[in-house]
């Protein structure tokens, strides 16, 4: 009765790697391939096979995983399943460390567990006292480094002794080992232990005590790691510790879906499995459960790109379904409509909202999708982050603008008088405060005024900041006139020290927010071309209109907008992946290394396997970036797809709803119902070409053919010469040096042009 339901349904695969119960084991466990069942029927196996439930540790990587396969494998064998140890890496270890510490004499068994925050906190206190600039050492940025050092096994000593002085970087890291260490000591004064700390003091504690080692390897005979390709250093060891006596270990992962290399994460921990245990079985899980025949075929011709990998080949019983639709588009606001298009297709087949998925890399290409979905009263939601006008670095820039528009405005001042940070302080704040109360004065009235200032009681020091701050936004009022808003966004970006903070430490959050605020540079140009004679504050009601339209109720049935990352382990009816191009997905920062581009495919592996139907991708000819329209080449991903699987929608006109690019200025009625299966009543819509559309400006030359030295004419530029001819066809990409040298040399690519031949 137990075996039956502990194998019933399970395929020949399955079942062999639930029926291995000794020696070790790797699940190479494809996508959709049903691995947390394996993992939870070989947990119920081996007790149905007497092995003691505190013999067997299982480790996930969340809380909620390790709960569901409790929660299921006593289903299976009764309670006794309730007692194996299985937990997340860091519940394991801080269990472990609060019975054991004391043997390597590094803390108490009382100690403390300091979360993201508690640490940010101390560092900046430390960062403080060491007299170091916070807007060259961020306390985040800090505490990053030194996160990424603990999961390599470095300790402060290891880690100074790691550096390179021939390195540009050397005076900067020597700077962070002097943080390291005086964090270390306060760590210890106050008996506490970060989240890394309990992954590199467990280690320790296993390595350099003997008898605690043996404690846990007899304890511990069987074990099982789940996603062991997202396995860092500090895990990989611990792993190899707990398992070195009996060697039952049981690691089940897919290589080709290691996409968290810029957190630690090390794939050739899964891929080297077989040389730290030579006895290995190997059991490749390649039956798909979740997609159609035509989705696995074109994941499967992409992934086969990377050398780094073990060969594997997904493949299902599921039916052909339909080809994949590649849909090729003029910029990102066409994207964003056609997606919407698309999305109102799919509801017409009676696919809901929450069965259809948006993947993009890069969280600023969620802006035009959300605003899009907004005016189109298509409900939404953001996965794993935040809602695009909703991340701080677009409300601070917002702020500042406010500010500029409102001197009033204490609520803006107060968000963005140190951010970037300018030394002004909680304290120094609660006194402007107090003082305004009492005074009857605005902020910017006491701050701006030297007389007034000086009556306050703050330090001489925090006195200049504050007046250097006043007249940086009084000199943006003066300017504010002599510049486009988009223009105007980018100086104040540039100007107040915003922009140049983030750049000074180029880490992937810095990245995202650059990114975030380009793209709001974006919304500053779009705005401008639609009404060119629009100044600041018409902006800012622009944009207070669009997230005045987000605020529109709606019910759970939403469609889900992430990134790729995000969606690692999820699955969709019908999934749309965004932004195909060579430069944002590949991402340009991964493009030049081998191994980071192989991360990148990976992730474009993950992508396309989370659809279980229908799959839709998606690129763009132009996207804006920082304000400025960039030409792209489409991804090398779409191309590694074959021909066979893809049905191709060429650019062709659709319908785009005015309120894309004429906010309305009133918002639905109250009895409106946004997402209902019937959907809200449409806005005004017209149809608009490719030729007449603000948005497109596209004249097709797909019929001439061009070569090195054809002059060619150009709707706006006027004339020049083909310097340089990349690929054929419709989709060549020319080199054009115009004749204006104040234009230059430009990239375009044929069938978006407006260019003819001379």
């Amino acid at each position: 009765m137990i075996d039956d339901k502990i194998f019933d349904g399970l395929n020949d695969r399955q079942r062999e790697a639930v029926n291995c119960l000794e020696g070790p084991l790797l699940v190479m466990a494809g996508a959709g391939s049903g691995k947390t069942r394996v993992l939870t029927c070989r947990v119920a196996n081996l007790l149905a096979n007497g092995v003691k439930p505190w013999n067997i540790l299982a480790i996930t990587f969340t809380n909620k995983a390790a709960n569901e396969m409790k929660s299921r494998a006593a289903k299976m064998i009764g309670a006794s399943a309730r007692e194996v140890w299985l937990s997340t890496f860091h519940s394991f270890c801080a269990r472990i460390l609060r019975a054991d510490i004391e043997s390597i004499g590094v803390r108490g068994r009382s100690f403390v567990i300091y979360d993201t925050s508690d640490s940010r906190a101390l560092i900046r206190d430390i960062l403080k006292e060491l007299d170091l600039d916070d807007k060259r050492f961020v306390p985040s940025m800090v505490h990053g480094r030194i996160s990424f050092v603990k999961n390599m096994l470095l300790d402060v000593d290891d880690f100074a002794a790691s550096l390179d002085d021939e390195q540009s970087s050397y005076a900067y890291d020597m700077k962070i080992v002097e943080v390291y260490r005086e964090y270390e000591k306060r760590m210890l004064d106050n008996n506490a232990l970060d989240f890394d700390d309990l992954l590199l003091f467990a280690v320790r504690m296993l390595e350099d005590s003997p008898e605690v080692l043996r404690k846990y390897q007899n304890r511990f005979k069987y074990i099982l790691i789940d996603e062991y390709q997202d396995t860092n250093v500090a895990q990989y060891r611990l792993t190899q510790l707990l398992a070195a006596a009996h060697h039952n270990i049981c690691v089940v992962g897919d290589a080709d879906q290691s996409i968290y290399g810029f957190r630690g994460a090390d794939v050739g921990n899964i891929l080297s499995f077989e040389r730290d245990y030579p006895e290995a079985h190997v059991v490749l899980l390649e039956q798909n459960y979740r997609s159609t025949k035509m989705i696995l075929n074109a994941a499967n011709a992409v992934i086969e790109n990377n050398d780094n990998r073990k060969p594997k080949k997904l493949w299902t019983l599921n039916p052909t379904g339909d080809r994949i639709t590649l849909i090729e588009v003029a910029n990102e606001r066409v994207e964003a409509r056609r997606i919407v298009d698309e999305i109102t297709s799919l509801r017409d087949q009676k696919f809901h909202f929450k069965d259809i998925a948006l993947l993009y890399r890069t969280n600023a290409q969620s802006r035009s999708l959300e605003e899009a979905f907004m005016s189109a009263g298509v409900p939404y939601v953001i996965i794993g982050g935040l809602k695009f006008y909703d991340r701080k670095e677009i409300k601070d820039i917002i702020a500042y603008l406010r500010l500029i528009c409102n001197l009033r405005d204490s609520v803006s001042l107060l968000r963005i008088i140190n951010a970037p940070r300018r030394g002004i302080g909680p304290t120094t704040l609660n006194k402007l405060n107090q003082f305004a109360s009492n005074s009857g004065l605005t902020l910017f009235d006491i701050i701006s005024d030297v007389e007034i200032l000086m009556r306050t009681d703050l330090s001489h020091k925090a006195k200049q900041n504050i007046y250097q701050f006043a007249e940086f936004i009084l000199d943006c009022i003066n300017r504010q006139h002599e510049m486009s808003v988009p223009d105007f966004v980018l100086h104040v970006l540039d100007a107040s020290g915003y922009l140049p903070e983030l750049r000074s430490i180029r880490t992937p959050e810095n990245e995202a927010r650059i990114e975030n605020l380009g793209e709001f540079v974006n919304v500053a140009k779009e705005f401008i071309q639609l009404d060119p004679n629009g100044k600041l504050d018409d902006f800012l009601n622009h944009i207070a209109l669009i997230n005045d339209l987000d605020n529109l109720d709606d019910d759970k049935d939403r469609v889900s907008l992430m990134t790729v990352h995000s969606a690692k382990g999820l699955e969709f009816p019908a999934v749309f992946v965004t932004g195909l191009e060579e430069g944002l997905f590949p991402h340009a920062s991964s493009m030049y290394k081998e191994d980071q581009l192989e991360e990148e495919r990976r992730a474009a592996y993950v992508a396309i396997t989370r659809a279980q139907k229908k799959l839709y991708l998606t690129y763009a000819a132009t996207r804006m970036t920082f304000g400025k329209e960039r030409a792209n080449v489409r991804s090398r991903f779409i191309d590694e797809i074959p021909a066979q699987l893809l049905n191709i929608e060429p650019l062709r006109r659709v319908t785009v709803q005015r309120s894309l690019f004429d906010m309305p200025t009133s918002r639905p009625s109250s009895g409106s119902t946004t997402g209902s299966s019937t959907g809200s009543t449409p806005r005004s819509s017209k149809v608009i070409s490719f030729d007449d559309a603000k948005s497109a400006r596209i004249k097709p030359n797909v019929n001439e053919q061009w070569r090195v030295g054809d002059r060619a004419r150009h709707g706006k530029w006027g004339e020049g010469t083909i310097t340089k001819v990349a690929g054929d066809g419709s989709n060549a990409q020319l080199t054009i040096r115009f004749d204006d040298a104040s234009i230059g040399e430009k990239h375009l690519v044929v069938q978006y042009a407006p260019i003819t031949k001379i």
